[in-house]
């Protein structure tokens, strides 16, 4: 297709469910008979720096601002020129947070214009992203919640929010997918023989959330696991836990208020007792020089920020400065915009930080995530394991192994 006929003709939005059930909104671009769609997911456990998600009035405002004045604005444009729309996006919110037009409604034209300008030059939306970054594609290694508590889980769960597992030294995207959801379908069979009573109820995530305490979780995860040349991680959320008022961590599950010594001894003692490779966000989010010491005392733990950095360039650079992260969580709607995204990936890339490209706990089955891993060069894709949302994922980063087989470069874990 010529390059002049790189123009939007027309949009829609629409509130559409995640997968909790919850309001998001989807957005279609038209570029003659040409046409993408993109839809937002939604987070539980947010950091306080975030783009706000949606405005006063949620999804339906959203939607409402899209009809009566961004599609006007977006009629005319190149999808091609991301800067561009994502500038426009700014310009019509006009907050430092997307607060008036919501950061999902700026994520979803977002992604959608990327998606459509990766149609009308007949490109993979994974060689697109790549090009937009300027990063060097690669297949991403699955990073997968297993089992889950904290907010992403109900009452009497783990007080830790996700226990995650990854596959190291594969072959193939197809086995690096495959031995995620063995360890998942392994547990499932664990948990019903150790905890009685257990349904095999599960979380946000569709990660199995029993009455468990975080060891005995991290004891099921291991057996599971057996045989299987997998890593361990942890996203401890550790904002959800924190008692700002006491500053103290709330550990419900075990009924103690812990100090932040007391905290990191506990986390510290679970990484050495059951050799985790991979902690997330093991400190409330201020508390920097948290991340800094745990970094200090293991060497090679992949300690990663993710309410630390909220996807903001700065922010990276300014915890990359302190020494306080080795990986940091790229969540697109996060920080609203797709060349933000791009810039917070290039900043960590800069300063040798492993990139994280995640899901949020409400997700839609947009695939649009899997080619922003690949095109961002990340070494992990958080996508979960199960559930069709998170399959859609997996399934996507499938069919993208199929079809480009070796013209992408497919990740290592054993260095970690």
């Amino acid at each position: 297709m010529a390059r002049e006929s790189f123009t939007i003709t027309d949009g829609e939005a629409w509130v559409v469910l995640d997968s909790r059930g919850s309001e998001t909104i989807e957005v279609t671009l038209y570029s003659g008979k040409v046409s993408a769609t993109a839809s937002a997911p939604s987070g539980k456990s947010r950091g306080s720096r975030e783009a706000v998600p949606f405005p006063e009035g949620g999804a339906k405002q959203s939607v409402k601002i899209f009809t009566d004045s961004l599609r006007g604005r977006l009629v005319g444009r190149d999808p091609a020129d991301q800067t561009g729309i994502d500038t426009l996006l700014k310009e019509v919110d006009g907050s430092e947070n997307f607060s008036k037009i919501g950061g999902n409604l700026a994520y979803a034209v977002s992604a959608c214009s990327v998606k459509l300008a990766a149609m009308l030059m007949q490109k993979p939306i994974w060689r697109h992203m790549a090009d937009l970054s300027g990063l060097a594609p690669v297949y991403p290694i699955p990073l997968g919640n297993v089992l889950g508590g904290g907010a992403h889980a109900g009452e009497g769960a783990p007080d830790i929010q996700e226990f995650l597992v990854f596959p190291r030294r594969v072959r193939s995207v197809e086995e690096a997918v495959k031995v995620n959801v063995e360890v998942h379908r392994r547990l499932g069979k664990v948990l019903a023989k150790k905890v009685g009573g257990y349904g095999g109820g599960k979380g946000d995530e569709g990660a199995y959330a029993p009455p468990v305490d975080d060891e005995k979780a991290l004891q099921a995860v291991k057996e599971a696991s057996e045989r299987l040349d997998v890593g361990f991680g942890l996203d401890v959320a550790a904002s959800s836990l924190y008692d700002a008022y006491q500053k103290k961590y709330h550990y419900r599950n075990r009924g103690k208020h812990l100090t932040r010594e007391q905290h990191m001894q506990h986390i510290s003692e679970l990484v050495e007792r059951y050799g985790i490779s991979y902690v997330e966000d093991p400190f409330e989010e201020t508390d920097v020089e948290g991340f800094a010491e745990l970094c200090r005392a293991f060497p090679k733990l992949l300690v990663c920020g993710d309410d630390l950095v909220v996807t903001r360039a700065e922010l990276i650079r300014w915890a990359s400065e302190k020494r306080a992260v080795r990986a940091v969580i790229l969540k697109p709607n996060q920080v609203g915009t797709i060349t933000d995204t791009v810039e917070a990936a290039k900043e960590a890339e800069k300063r040798g930080i492993v990139r994280v490209v995640s899901h949020r706990s409400g997700e839609t089955c947009d695939s649009f995530l899997t080619h922003l891993a690949i095109g961002l060069g990340g070494k992990f894709i958080k996508a979960g394991v199960a559930g069709g949302e998170r399959v859609a994922k997996a399934n996507e980063l499938l069919r993208i192994w199929y079809k480009a087989g070796g013209s992408i470069s497919l990740q290592e874990a054993d260095v970690i």
